[in-house]
Order: C-alpha cells, then sequence, then structure tokens
C-alpha cells in the first residue's frame, strides 16, 4: 500500500489510482464506527473494480486549531495506515492540514481535490461530514456536489454498540484514560497498541532480574498510570508476552517523564533503536508507591503471575486484532 504525504498542487496522483471509491475522515483509532465507513467502501470499490483509497489529514484538525492541547492520537499516522492496509485499501493519502487549507472553501475542496485531483467516482464518508471554510460545506452541499460533477455520494450513519451508544474516538479515550483497556479493545475491535522505539532508560530493572524494553509515549498520551498486560510485536513480527507498567515509576524517581516499561516473557536479547508495537490485554492495578526495591520485586512477581494468566485464555476480537495483537 501507498501512503501519499502530499497535495493536489504539488503532486499529482498516478493514473492507476484515480477513478476510485474515496472514504474520507481523519479515522483516528480505525474503531469499529470508522470501520463501517471504510467497509462501505471496500465493497463499493470491489463491486466496480476500482481503487480503494483512503483521504485523511495530518496533522490533526483539532491540534492545528489548539496546539497547546494536541489531540492524545488513538493511532498516529504510520499505525492508522497499517491497520488500513490490513483492512485491504490500496492507497491512503494523508492530506496536509494547516490553516491555508481550513479557509479554502468547499467549491474549492470539491472541484480541486475530489474531481480533478482524485477523479473520484464515490465518496463515502460519516453522515454528519463537514469541509470547507467555517464548515459551509456538508451531506447536503456533497451529494448535491456529486450530481454537479458524476460522483456517487454515500453517508454512512454512527455506528452504535449493543449499548446503543454511539462509537467515536472521544470515548475511547475516556475509557483509556481510565485503564479500561478491554472496554476500549470492544469499541476498537482490536487491542489497543502503540507504536514506538524502543530507548535506554535508567536500567534498572537489569539489576533486579526483569528488564524492560521502554518506550516514550506522547506527551499528550491519556493512558491511566498503571500496569497491563500485554503482547509486543518486534519488528520482525515476532509476538512476545509480557507485562507492562506506564507511569512515572515512584518508587524510584521523584518526578520521571511518563514512560512504558515492558518486561518481556522468556526472552533474552537487546530490542534497543527497535521499532515495536505493544498492545494492551488488560489493566492488573494502578501504579503503585513502594517503601523500597524488595517489595517492588515481590509485587512485581505477582503482576507477572498475573499477566500471564491473563494472557493464556484471550481470543482475537477479529481480523484486525489478529493482524495487530496477535
Amino acid at each position: 500500500m501507498t501512503v501519499f504525504h502530499r497535495n493536489e498542487k504539488k503532486n499529482p496522483l498516478p493514473e492507476k489510482l484515480k477513478g476510485g471509491v474515496i472514504a474520507i475522515g481523519n479515522f483516528d483509532g480505525v474503531h469499529r464506527g470508522h470501520q463501517t465507513v471504510l467497509k462501505r467502501a471496500l465493497d463499493l470499490a470491489k463491486t466496480r473494480g476500482v481503487p480503494a483509497l483512503v483521504l485523511t489529514f495530518e496533522p490533526h484538525p483539532r491540534t492545528v486549531f489548539n496546539p497547546d492541547k494536541p489531540v492524545f492520537r488513538l493511532t498516529p499516522a504510520p499505525l492508522r495506515a497499517h491497520l488500513l492496509e490490513a483492512m485491504g485499501f490500496h492507497s491512503v493519502i494523508e492530506y496536509p492540514f494547516d490553516r491555508e487549507f481550513a479557509g479554502r472553501s468547499a467549491q474549492e475542496f470539491v472541484d480541486s481535490i475530489l474531481v480533478d485531483w482524485l477523479g473520484a467516482t464515490e465518496v463515502v464518508t460519516g453522515f454528519d461530514f463537514h469541509f470547507g471554510k467555517g464548515r459551509e460545506g456538508g451531506p447536503a452541499y456533497l451529494m448535491e456536489a456529486g450530481r454537479r460533477h458524476g460522483f456517487g455520494v454515500t453517508l454512512v450513519d454512527a455506528f452504535r454498540d449493543e449499548g446503543a451508544d454511539v462509537v467515536s474516538s472521544s470515548r475511547i479515550r475516556r475509557l483509556l484514560g481510565e485503564g479500561d483497556v478491554a472496554q476500549a479493545a470492544g469499541l476498537l475491535g482490536y487491542r489497543f497498541t502503540i507504536e514506538a522505539e524502543v530507548i535506554k532508560g535508567q536500567q534498572l530493572g537489569r539489576t533486579l532480574g526483569y528488564p524492560t524494553a521502554n518506550m516514550a509515549l506522547a506527551p499528550e498520551a491519556e493512558l491511566k498510570p498503571g500496569i497491563y498486560a500485554v503482547k509486543l510485536r518486534r519488528a520482525d513480527g515476532s509476538l512476545h508476552n509480557g507485562v507492562a507498567s506506564f507511569g512515572h515509576r515512584p518508587t524510584v524517581t521523584e518526578d520521571g517523564a511518563a514512560l512504558l516499561e515492558t518486561f518481556v516473557f522468556d526472552f533474552s536479547g537487546d530490542l534497543y533503536g527497535e521499532t515495536c508495537r505493544v498492545s494492551f490485554f488488560g489493566h492488573l492495578r494502578d501504579e503503585l508507591k513502594f517503601a523500597g526495591l524488595e517489595p517492588l520485586v515481590a509485587q512485581i512477581r505477582q503482576d507477572e503471575d498475573e499477566a500471564r494468566a491473563l494472557l493464556s485464555g484471550v481470543k482475537p476480537l477479529g481480523a484486525l486484532d489478529v493482524k495487530i495483537a496477535f
């Protein structure tokens, strides 16, 4: 799958990708609600024998308009692209989003991007999609534009879970902030996963007999500090069970930056500098401060036992979970 970090003013789209079905949205999380939109686009593209593309925007528009409070991204661009590829899309266009782009009219968006650049034959998006300066373009505008230019428009209703609540990225962020990775997984359709480079930490874990793969999450990450049962996937595709601590390490430091530290079971090797994925399967307990290293090590042993037990009984949630977490 090709990922384009470009726009229509600077780069032509390859002819083989024109005339396709275009799914439009931010799709942060690629959760079950997003998947209803995306699957509709894939089905239409397959039926018509044309490419299936995703048009999304980077950085997240909310971060552009409020840079002091960047959005906690459930799926930063590389991970989102991986999920979209796993679903079957031919290409992802990560359109540069800035204030200049936000100030362009709805008509210019349709004419220059959807028609001239992409040659869209069908646009698939959520029922509440708005675009253009001041959000002047909405569903009715898009459908009328489609009639004028000869492309179809499919609007997909909000997806609700079994409790009849709308599945949304903001709802999933709240669950992760509460440490409820199990319920978040139910809304995502796969286990919440982070992707980052393994960095060097204090290396205290080595002296305690529990070496960890350390990763720095984005400062705006709202995952609740605590201990989690996880699986780590290496760059070579190998998968390993483990237990991870996310937080500030209050027992060994007074004011440490938040860090994800994963103890990988039954593994010996060097992961420094490697980009890995960590998928979260269950919250074991909150982060605690211990009165020294001895009670800390005793608790780590208990955490390991609980994580091994939890991970021994888990099953995939679906196809995406298999490709991301299993």
